[in-house]
């Protein structure tokens, strides 16, 4: 019997599972816009996202502007009513990652999302998208939990699952993902077709380009 390189693999969400820049980017335009603020072109967004929805807000603010607190709270809270209603007009899973999922479930593998997404955001996207697929954790950012790279989101999901960190691995498209990977002391598989390819590359033990590559990395 052919025993499995690993038994987890954790994956992070935006620019990994699901292309969703445009409705992120979208959602920050509206509250900028509604408070007379410049706007971004989407892909400027690429480089905004990965720290959890504040950092993404703070970015997109002029630069004078990013201490404002007060400013800085309704521009989060207009985001996060905006971007809840409108997660998935535009996002959509990338090229094999749906099939991939399932079979990797079906190889017996236990699967998990480690996201900086705002816990229901998280969820909402995963049950969207993949209604099929049996996450043993779906985490995001929640209050007094640490966002990636601090590893305890790696450590809560390796609790949960019940498997040792020697037998997972963690597939993510930014350094942000590969630094947290390192930090848990688990394997690190970079994905080149998410947000932010090079940083992620710089810092990763194995690269995919494909869904199909990354299944050979997973399955062995």
């Amino acid at each position: 019997m052919q025993t499995m390189r690993y038994e987890l693999v954790i994956f992070d969400l935006d620019g990994t599972l699901v292309d969703t820049i445009e409705d992120l980017g979208t959602a920050v335009n509206h509250a900028l816009a509604q408070n007379n603020l410049p706007l971004h072109e989407i892909p400027e967004y690429r480089l905004m996202v990965g720290n959890g929805i504040g950092k993404l807000v703070k970015r997109a603010m002029p630069g004078p502007l990013q201490e404002d607190a007060g400013l800085f709270g309704e521009l989060l809270d207009s985001f996060v009513k905006y971007y809840s209603s409108h997660l998935d007009v535009h996002s959509r899973p990338y090229p094999g990652i749906t099939g991939l999922l399932a079979r990797l479930s079906a190889a017996g593998m236990k699967l998990a999302v480690a996201s900086n997404k705002f816990q229901a955001g998280a969820e909402t996207i995963v049950g969207r998208f993949f209604p099929g697929v049996d996450f043993c954790a779906v985490l995001g950012g929640r209050d007094g939990a640490p966002l990636k790279p601090d590893p305890e989101v790696v450590r809560e999901i390796l609790d949960k699952a019940g498997v040792l960190r020697e037998k997972a691995v963690m597939v993510g498209d930014s350094a942000t993902d590969m630094l947290t990977a390192k930090a848990a002391d688990i394997c690190g598989i970079a994905v080149s077709w998410g947000f932010r390819p090079q940083e992620a590359a710089a810092e990763c033990s194995f690269r995919a380009d494909t869904a199909e590559e990354l299944e050979k990395l997973l399955l062995g």
